[in-house]
Order: C-alpha cells, then structure tokens, then sequence
C-alpha cells in the first residue's frame, strides 16, 4: 500500500489531535486563537476528503477516522461552549443525545442485522453545516460585536434540524431493519 493512499488519514489524526488545543483554547477564553485553529481543522477536513476522492484513496480506516474527528471536534467544542455559558445547556444535551442514539443504533443494526453502510441524510448535512456555523458565530461573538438575535437563531436552527435529522434517522434505519427481519 502506498504512503501517498495514508495522506487523508493523516490529515484526519491531525484532526483529532486539534481538539486538544482548540479546546483548551476556549476553557481559556482565547477565542481569536481558537478561531484560527478551528479554521485550520476546518480546511484539514475539506483537503482530507478531496485528496481521498481525487486520487481514490479513500481506506476503511479513513471512512472510520474522518466522521470520527468531524464528532470528536463538534461535540467537544459545544461541550467547552455550555462549559462556559456560551452555549445553553440543554442544546448541548440534545446535540449530545442524538449522537448518542445515532451511535447506539449503528451498533445495534451492526451486532443484530448487518454491516452499516453510513450515508448521511440532506438533513443531517444541513444540521453538521449548522452547527458548525453556530460554533463559529458563538467565538466570533466573543471576538466582535455580533446581534444577539444571530446566535439565538442559530441556535433554535440547530435545535430544530438536530430533532428533525435523529427522527430521520431512526425511521430510516428502523425501517431498514424492519424489512430484513421479515
């Protein structure tokens, strides 16, 4: 196998290895400094998945490691942001337990039914692109004079496509199951 083929999937462990310090970062309220490395996770993600796809790199490990640090930087960033009472507590639970149904469930369609091919829903892209976008908003509004309302919008956005995408996903993959076990 070719060193060049491990490329993204390096790029993905940078990735992951990111969230340390953007975290810590934002505990410390050094949002500018935060900001940048939370860019430079961003454009890691987008050079990762095109060289994956441009020169047909794409591995079993890479298909594991990418959506992993996607989650990994996502969750822990909403985590740090109601740490700090940027975010409200009880969007960060939800964003928390529809992960954690969506986990739970792959698992269970993994050890009771099959192999689990992850396809991610129209929805459930808007809602990743939403609460990235919220996450960015929130440490800029820390950063420079942003409405208020702009935030609290964002944030009902993400509350209503997080509900909608995990309802979504547990039709879609309850029927999946339904119809094998017939």
């Amino acid at each position: 196998m070719s060193l060049f083929r491990q490329i993204p999937n390096i790029i993905s462990v940078f990735r992951i290895l990111l969230v340390i310090p953007i975290i810590l970062l934002m505990l410390g309220e050094e949002y500018a400094e935060a900001l940048i490395l939370f860019a430079v996770a961003g454009f890691s993600d987008g050079l990762d998945g095109f060289l994956a796809k441009r020169f047909q790199w794409q591995t079993w490990i890479g298909g594991v490691l990418d959506p992993l640090a996607d989650k990994l930087l996502l969750v822990s960033t909403f985590l740090a942001l109601g740490w700090l009472g940027r975010l409200p507590w009880w969007l960060v639970a939800l964003v928390f337990l529809r992960d954690l149904v969506i986990v739970a469930g792959a698992l269970t369609y993994h050890y009771r039914i099959g192999k689990v091919n992850a396809e991610p829903t129209i929805i459930s892209k808007i809602n990743t692109f939403l609460q990235i976008l919220l996450v960015l908003v929130v440490v800029l509004a820390q950063i420079f004079a942003l409405p208020p309302l702009l935030v609290t919008g964002l944030v009902y956005l993400v509350a209503v496509t997080t509900v909608i995408s995990g309802i979504e996903y547990v039709i879609k993959w309850g029927r999946r199951a339904s119809v094998v076990h017939k």
